[in-house]
């Protein structure tokens, strides 16, 4: 990309499409979905490579288990396998992986990999890639403020002490807010997406299904950020 372009800190991607992406080529959803982690992989390439620093990708959300169990059963088994063989990749492009949601009611093999290559890519200097997985911007609140009040009851904050800054230490994840929110398939909605995080994000929502929205696609994206006059409040 030209040396001019300003790049984010932190992009958020809601990987939105997958069914429909795989319904419009005569395929199942689930076909989708696998589509969708050769996507992720280019583009975690891609974006160590111009240098962003932080991702936060829309998994699985709560409420995706309130879909089909077969394809949730899919994903479940599709986690798996991609977290069990994917650490040679990340650490080889010295991509650090963490992860943000509830660990209730992932099955126990879904928690073991996620432990797995996050132990093994913790020492990763370069892109953070943090990956929402039964997550809800909603429950993570949730889970934030029964944290505090837990430090308050044991002595080790007092009421002053509840600021901004300390919600935001203590969410699933200690990350810096997005500045860019980016959801494929042209729907407009966060969809309980980090929304703390994005309360000054810029947004973007381009048409293409996330298993299309390649390294190219990216770069788009990052361009109409570029043209984005941010604003945090004030007049300008």
């Amino acid at each position: 990309m030209n040396e001019e372009i300003i790049m984010p800190t932190h992009v958020g991607i809601i990987m939105d499409g997958n069914g429909r992406w795989a319904k419009e080529r005569g395929m199942i959803r689930s076909m989708g979905h696998k589509a969708a982690i050769d996507t992720i992989k280019e583009l975690c390439t891609h974006m160590s490579d111009v240098g962003l620093k932080y991702c936060s990708v829309y998994a699985f959300s709560t409420e995706n288990f309130k879909r089909e169990k077969a394809e949730v059963d899919f994903l479940m088994d599709l986690f798996t396998r991609v977290f069990d063989k994917g650490s040679d990749f990340l650490i080889e492009r010295n991509i650090k992986v963490i992860f943000s949601g509830r660990k209730d009611p992932l099955p126990e093999k879904v928690l073991k990999a996620m432990n797995s290559i996050v132990e093994k890519t913790k020492n990763n200097t370069g892109l953070v890639f943090n990956v929402c997985i039964n997550y809800g911007s909603h429950s993570e609140i949730v889970d934030t403020t029964k944290k505090i009040c837990e430090m308050y009851k044991n002595g080790e904050i007092d009421l002053e002490s509840i600021d901004e800054d300390l919600i935001s230490k203590n969410l699933y994840q200690d990350l810096p807010p997005l500045d860019f929110v980016i959801r494929t398939s042209g729907e407009l909605r966060l969809s309980n997406f980090m929304m703390w995080q994005a309360s000054y994000a810029e947004f973007y929502f381009p048409k293409t299904y996330f298993p299309d929205f390649n390294g190219e696609e990216f770069d788009k994206a990052i361009l109409e950020f570029n043209k984005r006059n941010r604003r945090f409040g004030d007049a300008k």
